[in-house]
């Protein structure tokens, strides 16, 4: 019978006497078109992907080439993004910087960046230039609270940004002299695909036109502003420069060799792993709470971890265009001082039992939850960050 994970497990997992290690995720992942169908894995500057070789299991003569389809950031990224889009079932702190002022974004961009999206997290350079009401954030009580706290005291964390606690912080955006403490990431989780087919392949095409207008004909163009443009070299554009047709789209354009993107890839089997460690976790303390409170928030995160895996990769999912992958056979395993064990997550609405517990738990302990159940906190961009956003996307003429 699998062992069962509950509120009790994760604090007697978590305490600072526990000699367990933690969890491991196993997942055989099987994409849509079945075993051995094409997978696109994240493509890197150059149009590469981040290739490595693994050892399989132990006792193989020579190690496994494999790609990474999914990295370790990526993964946490996308890890929090399930937690923000799921808020309501979670519970969890979010700062929201409200960019509502600035009309003239693209679409595409948001409107309301989240504390779940920011790159650094609690050490994020949007937090920096953001306001809270008339101050800067950076200044206000609950900023000082943020930006000062560590992982040996990290209470102002637990209450606003346990993300960080969770999937790592690095806060290095204050300057030489600032405050730039360190946490790395208890939580690690990556997708691979082993025995790629092959790494060369690569997408080639043409991008058709139905005039099939004359792809060396000269115009000038705006290259901010490709809606203004003229035929032939010289003229009278705003801002405009010798072009192409086919660089503002017209004509039909090959896509051929250094031009060709890399393609999806044909695997032997694709896998997801992820662990959480709680030797990682035993090092975060709230200090100037009791060893019961520091076991809690550590049990919390834990179960937090549990619920944004589960929401994230629990039922079929898509990484990107070419890699939307379901999981077939999951092995959870329970990383224990006396043995490894098989254990049970449940799904999503197991894993949001558990972290209503741990909530409920860290709560009746005093672990500090000020954000938690709370409406998100707005803050407001300062002009500096305000005046970078207009540089880079500036409100076009009509």
């Amino acid at each position: 019978m699998a062992r069962k994970i509950n509120i009790e497990a994760l604090l007697a997992g978590c305490a600072d006497d526990s000699f367990d290690a933690g969890i491991r995720i196993d997942t055989e992942l099987v994409p849509l078109a079945g075993p051995g169908g094409p997978v696109k894995p994240a493509v890197y500057e150059g149009g590469v992907y981040q290739q490595d070789r693994r050892w399989a299991a132990p006792g193989d003569a020579e190690a496994t080439p494999v790609i990474v389809i999914d990295n370790v950031p990526s993964q946490a990224n996308r890890l929090e993004d399930a937690l923000r889009r799921h808020r309501d079932s979670t519970s969890i702190p979010e700062l929201v910087l409200d960019l509502s002022q600035l009309e003239h974004l693209p679409a595409h961009l948001p409107q309301r960046l989240s504390s779940l999206q920011f790159p650094h997290r609690s050490a994020d350079a949007y937090l920096r230039d953001a306001r809270l009401g008339d101050q800067d954030f950076i200044k206000t009580e609950l900023g000082r609270a943020i930006f000062g706290a560590t992982a040996q005291a990290c209470g102002p964390l637990m209450a606003w940004f346990p993300q960080a606690l969770l999937y790592g912080f690095w806060q290095s955006h204050l300057g030489k002299k600032g405050h730039n403490s360190k946490h790395a990431r208890a939580w690690v989780s990556e997708i691979i695909g082993w025995h790629p087919a092959t790494t060369e392949t690569r997408v080639l095409g043409l991008k058709g036109d139905p005039l099939n207008l004359n792809t060396d004909e000269a115009v000038t163009s705006n290259p901010d502003d490709r809606t203004k443009w003229d035929v032939g070299k010289g003229e009278r554009v705003e801002g405009g420069k010798n072009d192409k047709l086919s660089e503002i789209g017209h004509g039909q354009v090959p896509f051929m060799g250094a031009d060709a993107t890399a393609a999806s890839v044909s695997f032997a089997r694709v896998t997801q792993r992820a662990t959480v460690s709680f030797a990682q976790l035993r090092r975060i303390g709230l200090g100037d709470r009791t060893d019961e409170a520091d076991t809690a928030a550590r049990a919390l995160l834990v179960a937090l971890g549990l619920h944004a895996h589960q929401l994230a990769f629990g039922r079929g999912f898509a990484l990107r265009s070419g890699a939307d992958l379901r999981p077939e056979a999951t092995t959870v395993t329970w990383l224990g001082s006396d043995g490894d064990e098989a254990c049970d997550v449940g799904d999503a609405e197991v894993t949001r039992g558990l972290l209503q517990s741990a909530r409920k738990h860290a709560q009746s302990v005093k672990v500090p939850l000020d954000g938690w159940n709370e409406q998100p906190t707005v803050l407001l961009p300062k002009d500096n960050l305000l005046s970078a956003i207009r540089s880079t996307w500036p409100e076009l003429g009509d």
